[in-house]
């Protein structure tokens, strides 16, 4: 039974890891490298663990503020906290990184990694007969939503390894920490208030959620394109290549 618990949490982070793969198709990144992040992000997950059964046991509230605690503090700045503390000054570094794609692609591994080790967690600790339903909910909702926090802070890291302006690199630093936070906070805070219309809220989030990151992917994706082709062509008159 645990063989089938594992191929039900790893399955669809399979799915996503190829797709996220073939989506960076001008200049892909070494899929060493790839593996490299995903590896990293199992750490992050780890520590994360830790540090969530920790603050937990800090928390003194109950009901909204409770909620509110769990949702930002707990989850949301000890996850998004982790990753952007671990993966910002080491992609930043990474001489692969090159174009600003690659800032959402590396991100997006190294989430996919953090989802899988969680993933497995969540699907361990439920009932053999609840199994499949939790796994299912999960591929469509949970292991998605990592992905768009990750579109978020790797939006940002892009922009701001990319931008001529100092004061904007600020700026988006503190967007690529910050802005995942919030968005995770949340995504977390509606699920566990409890209200009848915090589905229909969250079903509206959701959309959102894809919706913005889901253009920001397709936005620099377009910039992988014409930078290709650009160099493309710069290729065949022989003109030097910057």
């Amino acid at each position: 039974m645990k063989i089938y618990i594992l191929i039900l949490a790893i399955l669809p982070v399979s799915i996503f890891v190829g797709w996220i793969y073939f989506k960076d198709r001008y200049e892909k990144e070494p899929p060493i490298k790839l593996i490299e992040y995903f590896l990293l992000g199992i750490l992050v997950s780890i520590l994360a663990i830790v540090l969530e059964l920790y603050f937990s046991k800090l928390n003194i509230f109950s009901g909204t503020i409770g909620a509110l605690y769990t949702a930002f503090f707990v989850a949301a700045f000890t996850e998004e906290g982790l990753k952007s503390i671990i993966l910002i000054p080491i992609l930043l570094k990474d001489k692969d990184f090159n174009e600003k794609l690659d800032g959402i692609i590396y991100s997006i591994f190294l989430s996919l990694g953090f989802a899988t080790i969680e993933n497995i967690i969540y699907l361990m600790r439920e009932r053999l007969d609840l199994s499949f339903e939790l796994g299912i909910t999960r591929g469509l909702i949970s292991i998605p939503s990592h992905i768009m926090f990750a579109i978020t802070m790797g939006y940002y890291i892009s922009k701001y390894k990319f931008a001529k302006d100092d004061d904007k690199k600020n700026k988006y630093l503190i967007y690529a920490i910050i802005m995942p936070i919030l968005l995770h906070g949340v995504f977390d805070f509606i699920l566990m208030i409890g209200y009848r219309w915090a589905i229909i809220v969250f079903i509206v989030y959701i959309i959102f959620l894809w919706k913005i990151n889901l253009d920001k992917l397709d936005k620099y994706t377009l910039y992988s394109k014409i930078r290709f082709y650009k160099r493309k062509n710069k290729s065949r008159k022989g003109d030097k290549i910057d």
